[in-house]
C-alpha cells in the first residue's frame, strides 16, 4: 500500500484533514450511513467531519493522528480492488495503535495472496508476527485462545505457499478427540465417520481459497486428515499444520514433530486452557513447548484476549475465564467444603 493513496493533507492545531479523490471509493470509505466513520469516532474518540471529497478527523494529537493512518490504509485497499467492512476497519485501527506506525510511517496489514483472486490480510500486530515466524523458521506454534485467526491464517499461509509453488502439498491434520461428548459409533464409511472432527480445518480453507478447494482435495495437493493417520510417514515439500494441538498426548506430539521431511514446514496451533484430555491438561503442546524452546528453526507465536478477531463480545468471554481461573470462580459455584 502507498501512504500518497490521498491527493493531500492539511493539519491544523485540533483537526487533520485528508481529501480522497475518487467519488465511489470515498463513497465506499464511509460505508452505508457512514458507518465506518461511526466506528472510528467511537474506538479512537475523535470527530469526523466530511464535506465533499475532504475528511477531517478533530480530537487529541494521537487520536487524530490514528484515524488519520486508518482513513489512508482503508482507501488504499479499496484502490487495490479490496471491499471493507468492520473486521477491516477494526483490523487498520489496531495497526495504527502500534508505536512503529506512527514513528515510522508504516501503516496497514500485510497482504498473502492465496489464489488467483483471493488475498487474506493479518488483522492484528500478532498475527503479523506470526505470519513474520512462518516465513522465517521451519516450525512454529501459534499458541492463543479461540477467536485469535491461529488456524485460519496458518491455512492462508500454506495456500499462499502452494499458490507460489513453493511446496507441492499443504497437509492439515488435528486429533478426532470429541469435546467433552461422547458421540459412540458414527455412521458411514470413514470418511463420514471423520469429517466432522476436521470440519472447522474444512472451514479455513474455502475460506482462503474459495472455489479451488474441491479441485485441489481430490487432486491430493490438500489432505485433511485425522492425527493417527501422520503415524509412519514422511511428509517431504509440504506445509503441514496441526490445529487443537492441546488435545495431543505426549506421544502424539513427538509423532506428528518427527514427521517434518525434506523442504516442509510444519505449524502446530493450540489453546492449552481448553484441553479435552481426560486430565484437562495439554500435556503433549505444554510439554513440546518448554523442550523445544530453545532449539534453533523453532519459534512461539503468542496471542492473548486483545488479538481476537472474532465478534468483539468473543474477547471479553477469554478474559473473563482467565479472569476467573486466577482467582476462583464466584462462592456460589463452589462445592462447599465436605460435600460429595
Amino acid at each position: 500500500m502507498s501512504p500518497n493513496s490521498t491527493k493531500s493533507r492539511r493539519t491544523t492545531r485540533e483537526q487533520v484533514t485528508l481529501e480522497f479523490p475518487d467519488n465511489a471509493l470515498f463513497a465506499a470509505l464511509g460505508g452505508a450511513h457512514q458507518q465506518h466513520f461511526v466506528r472510528l469516532e467511537q474506538k479512537l474518540g475523535v470527530r469526523i467531519a466530511t464535506r465533499g471529497n475532504l475528511v477531517a478527523a478533530e480530537g487529541s494529537p494521537e487520536s487524530r493522528e490514528r484515524a488519520a493512518l486508518v482513513l489512508r490504509a482503508l482507501y488504499a485497499r479499496l484502490e487495490g480492488g479490496e471491499d471493507i467492512g468492520t473486521a477491516e476497519v477494526d483490523a487498520e485501527i489496531r495497526f495504527a495503535s502500534r508505536e512503529s506506525a506512527k514513528s515510522d510511517g508504516d501503516f496497514g496489514a500485510p497482504a498473502i495472496k492465496t489464489s488467483g483472486g483471493r488475498i487474506v490480510r493479518a488483522r492484528s500486530p500478532a498475527q503479523i508476527a506470526y505470519l513474520d515466524l512462518m516465513r522465517t523458521h521451519p516450525l512454529v506454534f501459534g499458541i492463543g485462545p479461540a477467536g485469535t485467526g491461529k488456524t485460519y491464517l496458518a491455512a492462508a499461509f500454506g495456500a499462499h505457499l502452494l499458490y507460489e509453488r513453493r511446496v507441492e502439498r499443504v497437509i492439515l491434520s488435528r486429533p478426532a478427540l470429541e469435546a467433552g461428548e461422547r458421540l459412540g459409533f458414527l455412521p458411514g464409511d470413514l470418511r463420514e465417520k471423520i469429517d466432522p472432527y476436521l470440519r472447522p480445518l474444512y472451514d479455513a480453507l474455502f475460506e482462503t481459497i474459495g472455489d479451488q478447494c474441491n479441485r485441489l482435495i481430490d487432486a491430493g495437493t490438500i489432505e485433511v486428515a485425522p492425527l493417527a493417520f501422520m503415524r509412519g510417514r514422511t511428509l517431504a515439500r509440504a506445509f503441514v499444520i496441526l490445529d487443537e494441538a492441546q488435545n495431543c498426548t505426549s506421544a502424539q506430539m513427538k509423532m506428528f514433530l518427527t514427521r517434518l521431511g525434506e523442504d516442509s514446514r510444519m505449524v502446530v496451533t493450540g489453546d492449552p486452557s481448553q484441553s479435552d484430555l481426560p486430565s484437562g491438561r495439554a500435556e503433549g503442546l505444554n510439554e513440546s513447548l518448554a523442550i523445544l524452546g530453545d532449539v534453533e528453526g523453532v519459534a512461539q507465536a503468542r496471542f492473548s484476549d486483545e488479538d481476537v478477531v472474532r465478534h468483539p463480545l468473543v474477547s471479553r468471554i477469554v478474559r473473563a475465564y482467565a479472569d476467573s481461573e486466577a482467582t476462583g470462580l464466584p462462592q456460589r459455584y463452589r462445592k462447599k467444603e465436605g460435600a460429595a
